[in-house]
């Protein structure tokens, strides 16, 4: 007889930093190998082109029911699943809540697990914190952009939004531009400048930290730019950025969203995006236009490209570029336009990769789903 018995691995929050979550360098590594996996074809996401983000459940401003959530910002549950293959060949799904009044309990504005499942039996591998493994693998994206396309030199980052996010990507910044060594910083709250400049200072010290009292000033002279805001409502409420403001040969890693100035769209930025077909889907799942609805840059491209003011294939992929070898900058000047758009792939390649350290250093709870089902 076949054995049914079916175990996996719960790993808390300290049992991931453990097994090594918050290793940029590796986070980053991994990254790219996904790249390259998913610019030869070989994922799957959900959706009718399978490359969607995920499925979120929303709620109405004024709900008529007792008990149901009203809508405020970042007010959503969502799902996020994929298979991603190369030597990774897993499938999983990111399930988070998200309601941004958590902060003024202390809690994160997203609370997320992750499930790796077997890609034959479909069995559950590991159940895991991801909350860390999110940030991780969305900080280490513009990381990988900028280890192809931010100047050699790079001293300045200029950055918008001094969150969570603008962390875990400064990291990665650092990891792919060692010689970095000044950060400006525009944030919303002097406290929140703050406390970034004391966290820079603990883990970063190396960065000298300066205070800014504009987004121009932020960008103006930096050498990688990144905005990393949340930007609720209507599309004027997104920050703004303009060409002029842009150093020649700048890299703008964007997982965010931004008010750029026609300039910036024009002849002289190239367009890059984390995977295009990403952009296919939202463009499909919130017809034009979509940039009101998923405040993500790439979406402003599709928008464009729907109104004839730019053509498909000034839309490059990273992926294809690794997967093919050409990812890098075509000259000193040219200003590279990221746009940083998450997804699933990305928790699968992490987390499959942590679950195999957490394996080989003993961590973990292992727990039982069934000894032989009741239903087969």
């Amino acid at each position: 007889m076949s054995d049914t018995r079916i175990d996996f691995l719960y790993l808390s929050e300290p049992d991931m930093v453990a097994a090594g979550v918050t290793d940029m360098g590796a986070c980053m590594d991994t990254m790219e190998e996904m790249f390259s996996v998913i610019g030869q074809g070989d994922y799957r996401m959900a959706g009718s082109n399978a490359a969607s983000h995920g499925a979120m459940v929303g709620f109405p401003e004024h709900p008529v029911f007792p008990g149901m959530p009203h809508h405020t910002e970042d007010r959503r549950f969502m799902a996020m699943p994929a298979y991603l293959g190369g030597a990774f060949r897993m499938a999983g799904v990111k399930w988070y809540g998200s309601n941004i009044e958590n902060k003024a309990s202390g809690l994160p504005r997203s609370i997320h697990l992750f499930v790796l499942n077997d890609t034959d039996t479909g069995a559950p591998v590991a159940l895991m914190s991801a909350n860390l493994l999110s940030a991780m693998r969305t900080g280490a994206i513009p990381g990988v952009g900028a280890r192809h396309f931010a100047p050699a030199d790079a001293e300045v980052v200029g950055l918008v939004g001094p969150g969570v996010m603008a962390r875990t990507a400064l990291e990665s910044f650092v990891v792919a531009r060692p010689g970095l060594r000044k950060v400006k910083v525009k944030g919303r709250s002097s406290r929140g400048e703050r406390a970034f400049a004391d966290w820079v200072a603990a883990t970063l010290p190396q960065l000298e930290v300066e205070i800014v009292d504009s987004n121009e000033a932020a960008v103006r002279d930096a050498d990688i730019v990144t905005y990393c805001t949340t930007s609720g409502g209507a599309k004027s409420n997104y920050p703004a950025i303009e060409k002029s403001w842009v150093k020649p040969g700048a890299f703008l890693a964007m997982p965010s969203s931004l008010a750029p100035d026609d300039a910036l769209m024009g002849e002289g930025v190239r367009k890059l995006v984390d995977h295009r077909k990403l952009y296919e889907a939202w463009a499909e799942e919130f017809p034009y236009p979509t940039y009101d609805e998923i405040p993500i840059i790439g979406c402003h491209f599709t928008d464009l490209v729907h109104d004839g003011l730019m053509k498909e294939e000034e839309i490059e992929d990273i992926g294809l570029l690794l997967h093919a070898g050409e990812a890098r900058r075509r000259d000193e000047d040219e200003i590279v336009l990221f746009s940083i758009g998450g997804m699933p792939v990305e928790d699968v390649a992490w987390a499959t990769r942590c679950v195999a350290t957490a394996r080989e250093k003993g961590l973990g709870v292992p727990l039982n789903l069934w000894d032989s089902p009741v239903l087969a």
